[in-house]
């Protein structure tokens, strides 16, 4: 009868063993689906910032083709510049706004840029635009890059967007860090050439 009982007690005591294993196991696999979920809301978050730029980049491309004559331009084109917080042209035009004309197309192209601008730093975080004629929008290593460096007279004009994105650091201490676009870290996340219509730019 002894014997009996002092089985029953050992095979009790395994059983809570192997419950408490279990527990541990399911903790660890818990943790690391958070983590997953983390990643994954952060790469979504990612996918809908570049999602928004490249149509931002792809409106921005049809008014400079709709305003060739201005876009065209080498010397006075308002189109073009490297445009940081807060993000307007050094002489922001309202004209085409209800109840005010644009003088020339000069001033349109003006307004159109100082509207886009204004939508951009609205939909991204921290967002940096350049607008530039660009042979080489890519680096050597093939990342982009903010440089431009062109033949003013004759290569295509390059649409570069970038934002304040997380850090992807696996081994910072702060996974929250932010990697703002004017930080040399930080790379454009859209470049978009603008393809010449009827005339070339």
């Amino acid at each position: 009868m002894r014997s009996s009982i002092g089985g029953r007690r050992r095979s009790s005591g395994f059983s809570l063993i192997e419950v408490l294993v279990a527990i541990v196991v399911l903790s660890f696999g818990l943790l690391g689906m958070v983590g997953l979920q983390a990643t994954a809301l952060q790469n979504n978050r990612e996918a809908r910032m570049q999602s928004i730029a490249v149509n931002l980049a792809r409106e921005l491309a049809e008014m400079m083709r709709g305003n060739k004559d201005v876009a065209m331009l080498t010397a006075g084109n308002p189109y073009l510049g490297d445009f940081t917080h807060p993000l307007k042209p050094a002489a922001p035009s309202y004209c085409l706004s209800v109840g005010s004309s644009c003088a020339d197309a000069t001033q349109v192209a003006t307004a159109e840029l100082t509207e886009w601008l204004a939508r951009v730093e609205a939909s991204l975080p921290g967002a940096r635009v350049t607008i530039c004629r660009d042979t080489a929008p890519y680096s050597a290593a093939g990342l982009p890059q903010w440089n431009c460096a062109a033949d003013a007279t004759a290569d295509g004009v390059v649409v570069k967007i970038g934002w304040t994105r997380l850090s992807t650091n696996g081994t910072a201490q702060d996974r929250n860090i932010r990697v703002g676009s004017g930080s040399t870290d930080n790379r454009p996340g859209v470049i978009l050439p603008v393809t010449a219509g009827s005339t070339a730019l």
